[in-house]
């Protein structure tokens, strides 16, 4: 199930996203995160994702795995596994997310942490 279409766009508190790709079990999209901004620590039951970084520097949280990335480096986000990325420079930071599985939306996402204190989601 794919709830997206080609150049929707979502505006979030650590920044915006807009979709430049979907097909058949997959969706990419374009991630922009302000300075100083961070998604929250979350996980997917339906979709594992790879992220790409563009322009920037990302800190990244996998499992109990953390580090950083700068453009170019990518890395893969199994589904089930918690997860977080954060811009902590004071550069605008994009990454390109690739989403891939049977259910693609923004329901499949259960926040453990955030700082924007939104509510936890998920199936």
């Amino acid at each position: 199930m794919i709830s997206y279409q080609l150049n929707e766009e979502g505006v979030r508190p650590w920044g915006k996203w807009q979709v430049i790709g979907v097909g058949k079990g997959y969706i990419v999209k374009k991630l922009q995160i302000l300075p100083k901004a961070s998604l929250s620590l979350q996980m997917h039951h339906y979709r594992a994702e790879h992220w790409v970084v563009v322009k920037g520097k990302a800190h990244v949280q996998v499992g109990e795995k953390e580090f950083d990335l700068t453009k170019g480096m990518v890395v893969d986000i199994p589904k089930k596994t918690k997860h977080q990325l954060e811009n902590l420079s004071n550069q605008p930071l994009e990454v390109i997310e690739v989403q891939m599985g049977k259910i693609l939306n923004e329901e499949d996402i259960v926040r453990f942490k955030d700082l924007y204190n939104r509510v936890e989601k998920g199936y």
